[in-house]
């Protein structure tokens, strides 16, 4: 799916009234942010950038299929991994998110913070969506997190 080539990729995106700009390992997206400015040296030919044209464009996509390499905790990666079956179009509350990972307690409220502690610091963003996560921070500005839930309608 994704190009090849490692390094830090960035188109300007007029919705967003800014950039996306990812971090490339191989295959692997290991960082997505929304500067407003790109890194000096991004190239801007990636293949997850078209995707991500087109969803901004209305067209439905998960980003379910794209090779994550996250450098995160067991719990904040299962966190993560949860978020990313949230379905395009609906969304969850911290507490669900929370009983959807299996190494959360529901009756912990140590749970709820390690939630939202994994959502704030969510790297990428958009493909891990936590804008489908109503009650939680996002890994995004403020700005971008609300385009990207209207997108899908939240």
């Amino acid at each position: 799916m994704a190009s090849p080539d490692a390094g830090i990729y960035a188109r300007e995106f007029e919705f967003l009234d800014r950039y996306v700009q990812l971090g490339a390992a191989g295959e692997k997206i290991i960082q997505l942010s929304f500067p407003e400015q790109p890194a000096a040296e991004s190239r801007t030919d990636h293949d997850l950038l078209d995707r991500i044209e087109a969803y901004l464009s209305n067209e439905t996509d998960d980003f379910r299929d794209v090779d994550v390499g996250l450098t995160v905790s067991t719990e904040r990666r299962s966190v993560l991994e949860a978020v990313r079956e949230i379905p395009y179009g609906e969304e969850a509350g911290v507490d669900q998110l929370v009983r959807m990972t299996p190494v959360l307690d529901p009756n912990d409220d140590e749970s709820a913070r390690i939630v939202r502690e994994a959502l704030a610091d969510n790297p990428v963003p958009l493909v891990i969506p936590d804008h489908r996560v109503r009650d939680g921070p996002s890994g995004a500005p403020p700005a971008v997190e609300q385009k990207l839930r209207s997108i899908e309608g939240l």
